[in-house]
């Protein structure tokens, strides 16, 4: 199961990886072209920067303005996308005191106890960038498909792919840790009742009736023969 452990490690690792580069990046949603007049630029957007591009390879960014109007779905996003690396990160933590090839955390039901958390944070954080990547989409398309929105329309960015794949690696290293704890619990299960078994079965032979238990420990008394009575004899008689 050790081998099993840091493949979840690695995979919730990576996994946290994805998660800061989507949450860092820019490429959130990006101009539709088929919308665009001028087609040697184009506009990124992310959480946090606004960016503008053009052919020849420039880019400018900025931030943005303000915190307070921004959209609610921006926002959520924000928090959701904070809060999945900083579970990711403390899962990392846990991840490493909890490995059953380390030689840290204690016994190994603590060692266990202390994977398994790991393993739920990993999942938490999968969920919480899956749930962002999917708002930002699910606003990117509806305004996309309405025939109504006259604004600037966008397309999916690269980092919503790239959250997408660090929640799914998240998800499945965090389940992969709570899968490998199943056999320290089997072990310490049978440890526990071969000591039961044990314990029984040596109260079973104390059990004994007390008149059995003397007729097994009384020995019989010395039965002295006639050349040793003769010999004590021979003894007395010189004294």
């Amino acid at each position: 199961m050790s081998g099993l452990q840091i493949l979840a490690f690695l995979s919730g690792l990576a996994g946290l990886g994805a998660s800061i580069g989507a949450t860092v990046s820019n490429e959130w949603r990006v101009t539709s072209r088929a919308s665009s007049v001028i087609t040697a630029t184009w506009v990124l957007q992310g959480l946090w920067n606004n960016c503008a591009g053009n052919a020849i390879g420039a880019l400018h960014c900025r931030p943005h303005h303000t915190i307070l109007q921004l959209d609610g779905y921006i926002q959520a996003c924000r928090g959701l996308m904070i809060a999945a690396v900083c579970l990711g990160f403390f899962g990392s933590i846990f991840a490493l005191v909890g490995m059953k090839c380390t030689k840290i955390g204690g016994t190994d039901k603590n060692k266990a106890r202390i994977a398994c958390f790991a393993g739920v944070d990993f999942i938490l954080s999968g969920l919480c960038s899956l749930s962002a990547c999917s708002l930002y989409a699910y606003q990117i398309t509806s305004e996309f498909f309405d025939p109504m929105f006259v604004a600037q329309k966008y397309e999916l960015g690269a980092a919503l792919f790239i959250g997408w794949a660090g929640s799914i690696l998240c998800i499945l290293g965090g389940s992969m840790l709570c899968f490998s704890i199943a056999d320290s619990f089997t072990k310490s299960h049978s440890q526990a009742n071969y000591i039961y078994k044990g314990a029984a079965s040596h109260s079973h032979l104390s059990s004994y009736p007390r008149g059995q238990a003397k007729s097994v420990n009384q020995r019989p008394p010395p039965d002295y023969s006639s050349s040793s009575r003769i010999q004590h004899f021979d003894k007395n008689v010189y004294v």
